[in-house]
């Protein structure tokens, strides 16, 4: 065996593995370059447009889509309500009249939420979502672990007259709910990003708020699927939800 050629190969053999590593360093470097650039990039394009925003959520970074039934209420169900005459016309829907209408705080979400809780079936799973004075309505949705459940399931309308006495409500609910497997979510600037690049955000838009919460993907189904969502509201009058998982927009309202 001729030891001074096989010497010569291993050489040449360990050089051409060092190139292999130094590129493959290498375009792991410019990969993380890149992905940074990438998210100043979006960042930059937005200030290009003037579109403004606030402090966007840093939490969380994964959550799962969740499941449950809508509850179809029952006789059985509403037999403890006092001072109500209570109604179950269409399937999953509770609607109550108070005999005596209650007085309730317009303005203290807190005491709303404590109204709700004390008079209507599973109050505490709900929190306000809006009041609208003039019109005499305020709507709370259900909450999972502190995040809204959007969308028409799960939802308290609760009318008030001019004396800001509750005189009635409308109710669905979704008693629980069942996890699936945690996801990573889409970051709230590519959401913005996406938005802008498919024409959703205008230039000059001021984007006044963006949360997570839940979306109903079959809203109309008594077994209820629903995704993490990204709720997007655009000069306080535009309202997008965005499947924070998978990208795609799964409701827009002016």
């Amino acid at each position: 065996m001729d030891w001074s050629k096989t010497q010569s190969l291993f050489i040449i053999v360990f050089l051409i593995l060092n190139v292999f590593l130094g590129y493959q360093l290498a375009q792991k470097r410019d990969s993380s370059q890149i992905d940074a650039l990438a998210e100043l990039t979006t960042d930059e394009e937005l200030a290009n447009e003037e579109i403004k925003y606030e402090a966007l959520p840093k939490e969380p970074k994964e959550l799962s889509y969740i499941s449950g039934k809508v509850q179809i209420f029952t006789e059985d169900d509403v037999k403890n309500l006092k001072n109500q005459e209570v109604t179950i016309e269409t399937a999953g829907v509770l609607k109550g009249e108070f005999k005596d209408p209650i007085k309730v705080s317009l303005t203290d979400q807190l005491k709303i939420q404590q109204f709700v809780k004390d008079h209507l079936l599973s109050g505490e799973k709900y929190s306000v979502w809006s009041i609208d004075e003039e019109a005499g309505i305020i709507v709370l949705v259900q909450q999972h672990k502190n995040y809204k459940v959007f969308g028409i399931s799960g939802v308290i309308y609760l009318y008030v007259n001019d004396d800001h006495e509750a005189i009635s409500y409308e109710q669905t609910l979704i008693p629980e709910f069942k996890e699936h497997e945690p996801e990573e979510l889409i970051t709230p600037l590519a959401t913005l990003g996406n938005l802008l690049d498919n024409n959703h955000l205008k230039s000059g838009s001021h984007v006044s708020k963006v949360e997570i919460g839940y979306y109903p993907l079959l809203p109309y189904s008594e077994s209820q699927l629903l995704a993490p969502a990204w709720h997007v509201v655009i000069d306080d009058e535009k309202e997008i939800y965005v499947n924070a998982i998978e990208g795609q927009i799964l409701n827009k309202t002016e």
